[in-house]
């Protein structure tokens, strides 16, 4: 089983009107641009346990 890509490298496929897809470089997956960010929003607000002190 593979880790899931986290898309470090993407560009803009497409725009149709308020909204943008992009392609991720690495694994070729096409996606909202608005689904990239909340990615990027929930990968940094995950608590990471070994950055917690006791």
């Amino acid at each position: 089983m593979s880790t899931p890509c986290k898309h470090p490298k993407v560009r803009i496929v497409s725009r149709h009107e308020d909204t943008e897809f992009v392609e991720c470089l690495e694994c070729g997956e096409v996606f909202d641009s608005e689904e990239f960010r909340d990615m990027e929003i929930e990968e940094n607000t995950d608590p990471d346990p070994e950055d917690e002190e006791t």
